[in-house]
């Protein structure tokens, strides 16, 4: 099992799992069937996959493996929906899922249900092996967390390229916002423990637990701004050789990036595409949608540097859990970066850490085995949770990992420093 958590009991296990769902169907009811196949990039997929794929997830690691007899409503369906656990067989093209005109979005809906349903008895069953059940229940719930928060992004990206810049949800004013002055707290370092170790839900790539040795350094009491992002913009940031990695400019330079994705410039004034459409940009709010390679170009612009995931956990995993979060009561219409005085939520940010192995770490064995391990090579790792991140997935040794090209995602940064 990919998870490292004491099992829930199985009436646990299906509280977690309805709300999960339900969340899910939450998300999806403002799509039209044209939105649920918006494909715009290889790295995305559409609406309609996301829904399909989490309900796979289930059949193929529960209910397939633990229900004699189970029968799904349509075997292909293992081909279309399958990720990339290639334990679990073949699979359709990523880069093809926008082109699945069928099943269509009452098939998938119909899908769902079967699958709810079979799953609903498994969890009612007397059986030896429910704490087992339970505990995967739990890892498919998380599973769709993430999900959740990729069909939002994913439609965000697609519904960006449509000139009407049609929206997701209806627009809102803008809060009226101040200026947050930029403060640093510094911690003392030395020889510190991270990763997961205790009671509730981790994934297994938080763990094990274990030391590390810090040196003194000073970290940001937020995240960097738009109103800090302009000021880079303005300085020329994006041209000056000098505060790029050789890489992230060369991207740069091949992409043509001179601003965060989905920004423009009208009438003197920086405009951005958002959920609810298009809005000017609050200065105020944590700069979103700018790559690893602009996070750090940012930080060295700015006289300092990205923090260590270690400096991150360690700096923050005593604070409460406040901030601008998908929560449960409105999961929809928290989906835009607000700025906020917690450090979980608006925007994940940047590490200067490789997304690599803790010490000691080992993989499952079998087809969860592929869930984190697979991918521990040439990306980066985010922390603190996005806008678009649901509550319960949040806590300090949370890790998150993207390339460092990419922007699509709810991605900022928190600027570090070192102590002399």
């Amino acid at each position: 099992m990919t998870a490292l958590s004491a099992p829930l009991a199985p009436n646990q296990a299906m509280d977690l799992f309805t709300r999960t769902r339900t969340r899910t169907d939450a998300l999806a009811a403002p799509l039209t069937p044209e939105d649920t196949m918006l494909q715009s990039m290889e790295d995305a997929s559409p609406a309609k996959w996301h829904l399909a794929h989490t309900t796979w997830f289930f059949e193929e690691f529960i209910l397939k493996p633990r229900v004699p007899g189970y029968t799904s409503p349509d075997d292909r369906f293992a081909f279309l929906f399958n990720s990339y656990y290639t334990q679990a067989g073949p699979r359709h093209a990523r880069d093809k899922r926008g082109l699945v005109s069928r099943p269509g979005g009452e098939a998938v809906r119909s899908y769902r249900a079967h699958v709810e349903d079979s799953l609903s008895d498994l969890l009612t069953a007397r059986r030896d092996d429910c704490d087992d059940i339970a505990g995967l229940v739990e890892l498919g719930c998380h599973h769709e967390m993430q999900h959740q928060e990729l069909l939002v992004t994913d439609l965000l990206h697609g519904l960006s390229f449509n000139p009407l810049m049609p929206t997701y949800k209806d627009p809102a004013p803008l809060p009226v916002t101040s200026e947050v002055s930029l403060t640093f707290t510094r911690h003392d370092g030395g020889l510190v423990e991270i990763g997961h170790d205790g009671p509730g839900f981790a994934y297994d790539c938080e763990g094990p637990r274990h030391r590390t040795y810090l040196t003194p350094y000073e970290i940001a009491d937020r995240p960097v701004t738009n109103r800090d992002w302009i000021a880079f913009v303005e300085d020329g940031g994006y041209d000056d050789v000098r505060h790029w990695l050789m890489e992230g400019h060369a991207v740069s330079q091949r992409e043509g990036w001179s601003h965060p994705l989905y920004w423009w410039s009208q009438d003197n004034e920086w405009w951005t595409f958002t959920l609810r459409g298009p809005q000017p940009v609050a200065l105020d709010a944590p700069v979103v949608h700018v790559s690893y390679y602009e996070a750090d170009a940012f930080a060295r612009w700015a006289g300092g540097r990205l923090p260590t995931e270690a400096e991150h956990e360690v700096a923050f995993r005593d604070t409460a859990l406040r901030g601008n979060l998908m929560g449960d009561a409105d999961a929809i219409g928290a989906l835009r970066p607000l700025p906020g005085p917690g450090i979980w939520g608006d925007v994940w940010e940047w590490t200067a850490s490789d997304f690599a192995p803790y010490p000691g770490f080992r993989p499952p064995e079998g087809a969860l085995g592929e869930y984190n391990g697979k991918f521990m090579v040439n990306q980066r790792v985010l922390r603190g949770g996005s806008c678009a991140t649901p509550r319960e997935q949040m806590r300090a040794t949370y890790r998150t990992f993207f390339y460092p090209h990419q922007r699509w995602q709810m991605l900022g940064l928190r600027l570090a420093r070192d102590v002399s």
